[in-house]
Order: structure tokens, then C-alpha cells, then sequence
């Protein structure tokens, strides 16, 4: 998007027109250290609207290092778990931030950011703030020694500030929301939440300033400061493309196992105890990009007041769980999280984006075959971080399962195969999604294979975990946006078939995505005769979409003018029938399924062939090999769908269908 586009936005948000998104302002970036000069693209505009950068090695137990736009040299920088001075690396101007662009920002050759003990290859996280009206502000002041009121542009009352004294050897002190402005906490270090009306005068910040008192740490004379302002979004965020979304809140949490509503899945959490000092009441960092587990499990995380590198859960040690609402804690959760026990616990919670609409199917799809033994084995890359993918785990040539994991839950399940993942396995030995532009499939299948890859975003497509209840008529929040009208949901836990609402059926029918078999009616059973809407779908009690405490995967799926179909047809051979999906260039990718009578689910795309011959097709139902033999698949593109040509052997009855253009 044009910054004159992103400036119409924000000038219109408070008006109720279109709002800044949370993908344009905030950004998690990872990437590999290559030991020289690297630009990093996030789409964030830090040299026009200023900004905060945070950078962390993952495999090294390097130091924090924030830097930020408030000094004319971007390679001065602070460090969270350090009580040190901004450090200006005189002389070494190369070995950090460089430079702050309209897209991002271009790292030097240090060891911190772009190197590592065991050489060039070391991974890195990056998270970057825009200043942005209720989202986040960064500004400067020198103390006084005295009470003082520091002026704010954010817009709003903040949540959360976090102020560290730049020229001298202090703590970082926070103010939270949630423990007031009679109270204070320190980021570099596990304490407990402290009392002084030394810190904040016992002065609650305003939508235009925030006030320190006497304490050296925020307000000592002839001292300077920087103050990080974050928002706290109750309903009144100016964000989306209404101009009227949250996309941050700064909340607090305490008691057993609890359930956090943010309205919104979240990306990024930043969460402390603040009632107790001990070795669980580190500041633990979690987002989607490095693993956010539908389960807890094989999460990573960092500590923002250690310089430890990236640590993994365990299945005893469970991170927060992300809902299409909020978050949750386990009572088997790790402590650090506070999902055992009833300390109250303060957090930093980021929106899950993106929240614009795709108007470009390749921002959201790609198909490709993977190449195996290569740190990212799709070919061709996608651009854009993969949420889902479909993968035939062997040469196309020969037989195999087809292969479906998702980041949300990064375990394995075949839809040809009714096992849960415990039959299967999770891949918690790496993360196959741990990439800004590809997915990882190494050892997941031979080379050669196809692979389908999906990125979530609004009316488009959805991923969902959930727990079932048994109770008929339990609904399950989702955010695709719009009412889906294809869903396919898999018990994970255990095994049971595949079950799959298409709108063309309605809510009184399924199909089964590991079957050939037709349309079965089964009533209130799986989709308790009620049609999804934008924010929710309905379930029966049957185990395979509900059984009591079984977990479940459900993608959805909706037609986007231009970008994909979800559609239905009759077809009457031998005639030609042509299917119009309002596409400009013709599909990249085509499933079809008949439901009058038994028929494989066939899958056709571009990147294997697709012309007006015989189509290389396979089955997502089937082990069996690529078949170009048969021209059951001789269906012919088009600019706007494709046509069911009276010389192929389709076979008459009804099918539903869902496609991507090209």
C-alpha cells in the first residue's frame, strides 16, 4: 500500500472510514545472520513515521538491542536485559541498524544482530513498532530531579510505558495499567511489582502526557530519557478497514487455567508476573512467527530481561495458548505464564494481522514442488509466511499421503488418513513455518512433490483449533470475516474422518474430505443444522467435529472477488459446461468433488499443468500417484473458471468445487 494510501487511511479512521492495519504498523521479521550488510523488509515506515526496532538472536545468548528513531544515528541502541547506557558504538557505526527506511531497516555485520558465535548462519527475531495514533510513541525528555508532566502523541491513555535512562547506568521502569500509578516495575529484572509515589507523583498518565516524579531511574536532573508508549485499545482502536478495530491491548490476569478475551487472536505477547520474584517471573516474549502452538507445546519464546537464546516448551511447561478471542493458560501450564497458580500477571498483547482484504491471489497462494536437502524446499517461493499447506508427501510420480500441517497447530494429519497427529507425529525438531517467505518440508516426503501453501487473512481464508464439548449446538469464534462456505474439520487428537460443510450442500449435510463418498445427510450431528455466519460456526455432539475434550483443526474457506471460488455445478455429459468464477486470468488452482454419487476429490493447478488436455491430477483422498493418463481431469481454463468439455469423462451429477486464480 501507498504511504499517500496509509495517510487517507489514518486521517480517516477517526472519521469511521478505513484505518491504519495492524500489518502496517507492527511487524515480527525473522531472519538469518549473513556476517555483512543486510536490508530487512517488513513493509513498516520507520524513516517517514518513526519507530521502535527490537532485535534478538534466537540460537545465540546475545543481549537485547533495541534501537529507535528518536537519535539521528540509528545504530545507537539499548538493551532490555542491561541496566547499561545507550550504547553509540563509536566507530562501529556498521555493526547494528545502519539506517531506518519506508519499508524497514538495514542491519550492519555485528554478532547482535547479524552474526553469531558459530558463524554466519545464526537465526535472528526482529519486532518493529511504528509510531501510530493508539498503537504506539516514542519520546524523549532530561529530567529534572522534580516532578514533571512529559507531552505524548499517542493519542489515547496509555497502557503500558516502558522508560530507560539513555546517558547513565539505570534500571528500565515500566508503568502498567493494571498495577497503576502508585506502583512500578523493572524490565531488566524478575522483581515483583514495587509501591513509590517517587515514580509516577501517583498521577495516572492522560491521553497527552504522563508524569514522573523524583525516582533517578525516571526523572533524575540533567539526565536524559526515552519513554516507549504502548496503547490499550477498549473498543475505541481506530484501526481496520472500518476504522473502528483493537489491535493492542495491556491487560492483567491471575487464578488457575484462565482465559483472556482480547476480542482478537493475538500475534505477539509480552507477559510478566508481577506479584512475585522467582525463577518463574521472567519477561516472557512469545509471537505466531517463531511457533504460538494451539496446544501450548513446542512454543519459543524469549526472556526480555535475559540474554538467553530462544527456549522451547515441553509438554510440562506450556506457553499461552492463542484463541480466535484472546489466549489461554493450562493448569499443566508452565508458571511463567501463570497458567498454575493465582499470582496476577501483566501483559503486552498485539493483534494477529493481516487485516486488509488481498486484492492479488499471489499475496495469498502459491503452488509449487518441493525440493528437498535446501534450508526452504518449495520452489517456486512463495512471498509471504505460509499458514497452511498441502502437500503430496512423495514424487508426483509416485504414490503417497497428502500431507497437512498448519502453523497453528504444527502438527501432522493426512486428508486421505483418519489418525490424529499422535499417529503421526508433530514436528517440533524444527519449525516448518519458520520462514518469512516459504515453508520447510525436508523430510516430510521426496523431492518433486506438489505443494499447495495458504496465508490466513480476511475473507479469504481461516485456520481454527478448538477443544470440543459434546453439547449440541456449541458455536466456535473464527475471524475469516465473512460466513465461510467451505470448512474442513479434523479431530487432531485421535482418529476420526475429515468432515466437510460446503455452503451448495447446506448445514443439514457433509462430505468427507478422506472418502470418496457423497453428499451424507446427518442433521444436527455436524453442523447442528445451522449455517456459519462472519464470527462463528455451529457444531453438533458427533466425535467427529465435538467429542468432549478431543482438540480439533477446521480450515475455512470463502470466495474473494478476483482471488478465489468456492462454488458448486451440475453437469450433464456429454455437454460442455462452462463455470464462471470471476476470475480476470484464469485459476492457478482447481478441487473438485462430486456429491450426488461416490467421486475422488481432484485436484488440479498450474504449476503441474493445466491446459486444455489431459490435466495431471491428483486425489486429496487417495495415496495414489499423479495420473495424466486419464482424462477425467481434460477440463479447459479459462480467463474467468474453466469449462467441463463434453469429450472428458467427468460423468454426469453434482459437484462443489473451490478454486484460486492465477
Amino acid at each position: 500500500m501507498s504511504n499517500s494510501k496509509k495517510l487517507l487511511q489514518a486521517a480517516a479512521g477517526s472519521a469511521g472510514g478505513a484505518g491504519l492495519n495492524v500489518e502496517e504498523v507492527f511487524s515480527t521479521y525473522l531472519y538469518e545472520g549473513n556476517g555483512s550488510t543486510q536490508t530487512i523488509t517488513n513493509g513498516i515506515d520507520l524513516d517517514g513515521e518513526g519507530g521502535l526496532v527490537w532485535i534478538k538472536s534466537r540460537t545465540d545468548a546475545y543481549n537485547h538491542y533495541l534501537h529507535d528513531t528518536t537519535t539521528s544515528e540509528p545504530w545507537h541502541f539499548l538493551q532490555s536485559n542491561l541496566t547499561d547506557a545507550r550504547n553509540t558504538h563509536t566507530g562501529n557505526e556498521d555493526l547494528t541498524i545502519s539506517a531506518f527506511n519506508s519499508n524497514g531497516f538495514v542491519i550492519g555485520s555485528g554478532s547482535g544482530v547479524n552474526n553469531g558465535w558459530g558463524g554466519n548462519n545464526s537465526d535472528f527475531a526482529s519486532w518493529t513498532f511504528r509510531k501510530a495514533p493508539k498503537f504506539f510513541d516514542v519520546v524523549t525528555y532530561t529530567g529534572t530531579g522534580s516532578a514533571q508532566t512529559i507531552s505524548h502523541n499517542l493519542g489515547s491513555v496509555p497502557g503500558t510505558i516502558i522508560i530507560k535512562g539513555t546517558d547513565y547506568v539505570e534500571n528500565w521502569i515500566v508503568y502498567h495499567r493494571s498495577l497503576g500509578e502508585t506502583k512500578y516495575i523493572q524490565l531488566n529484572t524478575t522483581g515483583a511489582a514495587s509501591t513509590s509515589s517517587n515514580t509516577w507523583n501517583n498521577t495516572a498518565p492522560t491521553s497527552t502526557e504522563f508524569t514522573v516524579n523524583t525516582l533517578n531511574a525516571v526523572n533524575e536532573s540533567g539526565y536524559n530519557y526515552v519513554a516507549y508508549l504502548f496503547a490499550h485499545n477498549d473498543g475505541d482502536g481506530d484501526f481496520g478497514p472500518t476504522g473502528d478495530q483493537d489491535i493492542i491491548k495491556c491487560g492483567s490476569y491471575s487464578g488457575t487455567s484462565p482465559e483472556i478475551n482480547l476480542g482478537w487472536e493475538p500475534q505477539w505477547i509480552l507477559s510478566k508476573n508481577a506479584s512475585t520474584t522467582n525463577d518463574y517471573s521472567d519477561w516472557m516474549l512469545v509471537d505466531n512467527m517463531r511457533a504460538l502452538t494451539a496446544d501450548g507445546t513446542n512454543s519459543d519464546y524469549f526472556r526480555a530481561n535475559e540474554s538467553t537464546a530462544e527456549e522451547n516448551t515441553s509438554t510440562n511447561a506450556l506457553a499461552p495458548i492463542p484463541t480466535p478471542t484472546g489466549f489461554r493458560l493450562t493448569s499443566a501450564g508452565s508458571t511463567s505464564w501463570g497458567g498454575a497458580n493465582t499470582d496476577t500477571y501483566i501483559y503486552i498483547a498485539i493483534r494477529r494481522g493481516p487485516m486488509a482484504v488481498p486484492e492479488s491471489a499471489t499475496d495469498v497462494f502459491q503452488v509449487g514442488t518441493v525440493q528437498n536437502n535446501t534450508p526452504k524446499d518449495v520452489s517456486p517461493a512463495p512471498d509471504f509466511p505460509v499458514d497452511f499447506v498441502l502437500h503430496h508427501a512423495a514424487a508426483n510420480s509416485s504414490t503417497g499421503n497428502k500431507l497437512a500441517i498448519n502453523r497453528l497447530a504444527n502438527d501432522l494429519l493426512y486428508t486421505n488418513l483418519t489418525g490424529g497427529s499422535s499417529s503421526y507425529g508433530t514436528y517440533s525438531s524444527y519449525s516448518p513455518f519458520d520462514h518469512m517467505d516459504n515453508v520447510q518440508l525436508t523430510g516430510l516426503g521426496a523431492a518433486n512433490g506438489a505443494a499447495w501453501m495458504w496465508k490466513r487473512a480476511p475473507n479469504y481464508f481461516d485456520v481454527v483449533a478448538y477443544t470440543g464439548n459434546g453439547t449440541a449446538g456449541r458455536t466456535v469464534s473464527h475471524n475469516l470475516g465473512v460466513a465461510p462456505e467451505m470448512m474442513w474439520v479434523k479431530r487432531r487428537d485421535v482418529s476420526n474422518g475429515w468432515k466437510v460443510y460446503h455452503s451448495a450442500l447446506g448445514a443439514g449435510s457433509s462430505v468427507a474430505l478422506n472418502e470418496t463418498v457423497g453428499e451424507e445427510t446427518n442433521g444436527n450431528g455436524c453442523w447442528n443444522s445451522t449455517a456459519p455466519t462472519d464470527s462463528v460456526f455451529s457444531l453438533g455432539p458427533i466425535g467427529d467435529v465435538n467429542a468432549s475434550g478431543n482438540t480439533y483443526i477446521a480450515y475455512l474457506f470463502a470466495s474473494l472477488d478476483g482471488v478465489s471460488k468456492v462454488g458448486s455445478f451440475s453437469y450433464t455429459y456429454p455437454s460442455d459446461l462452462t463455470v464462471d468464477c470471476g476470475f480476470s486470468s484464469g485459476p492457478r488452482f482447481l478441487m473438485i468433488k462430486k456429491t450426488s454419487a461416490t467421486g475422488g476429490w481432484i485436484v488440479i493447478d498450474t504449476e503441474r499443468g493445466f491446459t486444455s488436455g489431459n490435466d495431471p491430477w491428483l486425489q486429496l483422498n487417495s495415496t495414489a500417484a499423479e495420473n495424466t493418463s486419464w482424462d477425467i481431469a481434460d477440463i479447459t481454463p479459462t480467463g474467468s473458471g474453466f469449462i467441463i468439455p463434453s469429450n472428458g469423462l467427468l460423468g454426469s451429477g453434482d459437484y462443489i468445487f473451490y478454486a484460486v486464480s492465477a
